[in-house]
């Protein structure tokens, strides 16, 4: 991937899949959909509540958390008072959820939020928390996920607290483009991308991209065999 496709500022690597909707790099569609086909065999309705997301979608939704327009959550869960934190305090409470613009692995196209669509019940509200995954109705689609995305290509980034962003256990990763993404996505790159994006908090962001891409970046957990 280019710089701009790496950061969210282009979208020539990606394409459009109808069922499920969503948007998948071009190498990365073909090993979900067969994912997607043995998941069915199990009885799992293989949903995707996020794919692809561009700068300007993470940038919005960066600006209404750190603007208080959005809940803001600890690592605990606990919703903050946006009004009773600095900036470096909103930075850190929204890294902890949500990436920088520009830094999101969502840009690459290999990254997929899943759910078991066979599992939601009418009214039910989907909130993409663990213990929707750990004790609640995507129980069964959690076990299944760790037994078989690896034979598809598929890890997930986010199961182990390694202080960075929170344990995800609904976001999975295409190995093939995330890990050579993730070794070509370099603060200087991060930086370039940033410089005059209206984002805010950016004045108190941009002395600490190199910390910030150190801790909430790499920080992941590597695939079993790439």
């Amino acid at each position: 991937m280019n710089a701009f496709e790496l950061t969210g500022r282009a979208r020539s690597h990606v394409v459009e899949l109808a069922d499920p909707p969503c948007t998948l790099h071009v190498d990365a569609a073909p090993a979900f959909l067969a994912l997607r086909r043995a998941a069915a065999e199990a009885g799992i309705d293989l949903g995707v509540v996020s794919s692809f997301r561009d700068f300007e979608a993470q940038a919005h939704i960066w600006n209404e958390k750190y603007l208080g327009r959005r809940a803001l959550f600890d690592r605990s869960g606990r919703e903050l008072r946006v009004d009773e934190l600095d900036p470096d305090a909103r930075i850190d409470a929204i890294l902890c959820w949500s990436a920088i613009p520009g830094a999101s692995r969502h840009h690459w196209g290999s990254e997929i939020d899943v759910i078991d669509r066979a599992a939601v019940t009418p009214g039910m509200k989907i909130r993409l928390v663990p213990e929707e995954y750990l004790s609640g109705p995507f129980v069964p689609l959690a076990r299944w996920l760790t037994g078989n995305i690896g034979r598809f290509g598929f890890f997930r980034p986010y199961t182990t607290d390694r202080g960075g962003v929170a344990p995800e256990p609904w976001h999975l990763s295409y190995a093939p483009v995330s890990v050579p993404a993730l070794v070509q996505l370099t603060p200087q790159l991060l930086r370039d991308a940033l410089h005059h994006s209206p984002l805010e908090g950016l004045s108190a962001l941009l002395p600490r991209i190199a910390a910030v891409h150190e801790q909430y970046v790499m920080r992941v957990d590597a695939p079993a065999a790439v």
